[in-house]
């Protein structure tokens, strides 16, 4: 199930408040200044910074 568009025009980082991303799988939801993705499970993105997984310097997901 997608997202969206007015859900991903309304949807801000938790952290910083700036504007996140659909990311190329369309399974997550990346903050650029944070350098963290937030996952979608079943079309609600979950969007909890304990629960975010970071990015490395490239903007691949951290192992």
């Amino acid at each position: 199930m997608p997202i969206s568009q007015k859900l991903l025009e309304i949807l801000v980082c938790p952290r910083c408040r700036g504007p996140v991303e659909l990311n190329s799988g369309e399974d997550g939801l990346v903050c650029g200044a944070c350098s963290l993705v937030y996952e979608i499970r079943d079309g609600i993105p979950i969007m909890l910074t304990d629960q975010a997984r970071p990015l490395d310097k490239s903007g691949r997901l951290q192992v």
